[in-house]
């Protein structure tokens, strides 16, 4: 049986994972008193006699417990940005490749994908690793996300009969300066930061991310060949599912962005015409973009089925 930890595990994410590995029977949580959440003597501990960690924290916070950890034994967990650019560090999303796939498996720090950042990723590392766009390529994006993924006190103002009306859906980062940025371009291999539009939407989770395209500057690649590469690339992944071009027989006219609200999994859909094409990846910012995609991670490094405790 081993024995996780959760390093703050009052905020949603944190909350989620709980809730999530209480639930099962290979797992021993060790928990932490109220009025020791944050002493760092009893952290220490736990994070040591633990054989993973999540750490559910901000970023210095995150940085702070890693060096908490005196053992070359305790895998340790991060959803915070503090490590994903790092290369010492594993990213957590087994799809892209092989190659991370094995370095999950074999590493002690694992960093989860941000949940913009995983919607994102999904759509551009493929395009450049297949060697449909270049990394030169003037990338344009925008995410819908449900109010869930701002926390405890967006989910409040969303939810509270006193405030709620006052809460449209909002566009944010207008500096172009989100913290997902950084592991954007370089977990995907962009020459350059792309132009990033997220939006939080008024209902409670679900994702949707879109990537635009025009294909006379991707050396004229037709919407077929882009769709093969896509179904091909995720062709093996149990979390994963690209659909028919154009959403098969039935074409999509419309995408809910909370479709997958309380799944794990993720659908892309590819869509559009020979000039002009849009790949949008839908998720849930809790699941695949947050606390499912660390269940997933630790089901790896465990070396038990991914898919373990997660809807998909």
């Amino acid at each position: 049986m081993y024995k996780v930890f959760i390093d703050g595990n009052q905020g949603t994410t944190g909350l989620r994972l709980f809730d999530r590995l209480s639930k099962r029977d290979d797992i021993e949580l060790l928990t932490i008193s109220e009025n020791l959440r944050k002493d760092k003597d009893e952290r220490r501990r736990l994070i040591n006699e633990s054989d993973i960690t999540f750490l559910c924290l901000p970023d210095e916070a995150s940085r702070e417990s890693v060096s908490l950890c005196d053992n070359e034994n305790t895998v340790i967990i991060d959803t915070s940005t503090a490590h994903r650019t790092n290369p010492d560090w594993a990213y957590g999303f087994a799809e892209l490749s092989d190659e991370h796939r094995q370095k999950i498996v074999s590493s002690k720090r694992i960093a989860v994908p941000g949940c913009h950042a995983s919607g994102f990723i999904s759509i551009v590392y493929p395009l450049i690793a297949n060697g449909i766009m270049p990394s030169d390529y003037p990338v344009v994006c925008h995410s819908l996300t449900g109010y869930s993924g701002g926390g405890k006190k967006m989910i409040n103002d969303y939810e509270n009969e006193k405030t709620a009306d006052l809460f449209a859906p909002r566009q944010y980062g207008l500096t172009q300066n989100h913290k997902h940025l950084r592991e954007m371009k370089v977990i995907t291999g962009l020459d350059d930061f792309p132009i990033f539009t997220p939006i939080v939407d008024d209902y409670y989770s679900g994702m949707a991310t879109t990537v635009p395209l025009f294909t006379k500057l991707l050396s004229k690649r037709g919407i077929a060949e882009i769709h093969s590469v896509f179904a091909n690339h995720y062709k093996n992944s149990k979390f994963i599912e690209v659909l028919p071009l154009h959403g098969g027989e039935t074409p999509v006219s419309m995408i809910s962005a909370n479709e997958k609200s309380g799944k794990d999994s993720m659908k892309i859909l590819i869509s559009g015409n020979e000039e002009r094409i849009f790949i949008t990846s839908v998720f849930d910012n809790l699941g695949k973009g947050a606390s499912g995609a660390a269940v997933q991670c630790m089901n790896i490094s465990m070396g038990i089925d991914e898919s373990t405790s997660l809807d998909i």
